[in-house]
């Protein structure tokens, strides 16, 4: 049985490491970029921002002053015995977040939403949020992402029901849209890692979109060809329109697009955008039954991408 102590701590360092600590295959996209930026006003951008990630792990800084939602999802084997079960785990998240904001990791950017109260911990109703994924094993491996608040309320989620008829130019038509429209809003921070759901209801697209924007590491293409097609495709033509970084211009405008998919209903195809900010913050932490304890390169969220 995996003990409370252990695992509230993984939490917390989790969270910290998510905060300072830009993830290496971001990083390489980052490095990518500059290497083919022919824009020198973008190129420098780039490479003052590659200096401030790397400023920030050594200094244990926050990578960006918004440190977003806290979202945790939680890939848990069949087996896995945590001591206080679930509900203890939720708790010990909530906690090492209250910490994580008290020592100056996160900012308190969780108010209610109509009256505005601040209780300066983020931790509120549903908040931080949580989503569980359950596979053969007796580990549990833990993520914690932080979706900034540009990318999520400015434009950078969207949603549209795309006809049958108009197939995958309507779904693409419908992504480079919807890009186009948030990064006109100066809030997502491009270069962006692009997630995109397809199918399923509303709620299932916007979640496997979210889900690609921030558990998919960069540079993983989707198993199925007409997929990855898909991603390639909207990868090239998002990157020939010269928004750059911040919308000032350049060669790259999104260091990724990912999609996934779920099965939908004939009546239509439900697509969702996520868009996530060029520092793309996320750690993952694995703790096995022997409570061994190791940080993750990647989610791992969707096996191998």
């Amino acid at each position: 049985m995996i003990r409370t102590e252990i695992y509230e701590n993984a939490l917390f360092e989790t969270i910290k490491r998510g905060a300072t600590v830009i993830s290496p295959d971001v990083r390489d996209a980052f490095v990518r970029a500059i290497e083919k930026e022919s824009n020198e006003a973008a190129k420098r951008g780039l490479e003052a921002t590659l200096r401030s990630m790397d400023m920030s792990r050594e200094r244990e800084n926050p990578l960006c002053v918004d440190t977003g939602w806290p979202i945790f999802y939680f890939k848990v084997g069949n087996r896995c015995e945590l001591e206080g079960g679930f509900v203890e785990l939720e708790n010990a998240a909530r906690r090492a977040v209250a910490k994580a904001t008290k020592l100056g990791y996160l900012r308190a950017t969780m108010k209610h939403p109509l009256t505005g109260y601040d209780p300066g911990n983020n931790i509120g109703m549903n908040i931080p949020d949580f989503t569980y994924k359950f596979v053969d094993g007796d580990s549990i491996e833990m993520s914690y992402a932080a979706k900034g608040g540009g990318s999520e309320c400015f434009g950078g989620t969207r949603h549209r029901i795309v006809a049958f008829a108009d197939g995958i130019k309507g779904i693409e038509k419908f992504v480079i849209d919807s890009f186009v429209a948030s990064a006109r809003a100066g809030a997502v921070c491009p270069p962006s890692v692009l997630g995109i759901g397809i199918g399923g209801t509303a709620n299932v697209a916007a979640n496997l979109a979210k889900e690609a924007a921030c558990l998919r590491t960069v540079g993983s293409r989707h198993p199925d060809p007409m997929f990855a097609k898909i991603e390639e495709d909207l990868y090239r033509a998002l990157n020939s329109l010269g928004i750059g970084i911040l919308g000032a211009g350049g060669n790259t405008s999104v260091l990724a697009v990912n999609v996934e998919y779920a099965y939908t209903h004939i009546a239509g195809i439900a697509c969702a955008t996520s868009t996530n900010c060029m520092v793309a913050r996320r750690a993952s932490t694995k703790i096995d039954a022997n409570e061994k304890v190791t940080e993750m390169q990647s989610p791992m969220w969707f096996g191998d991408r």
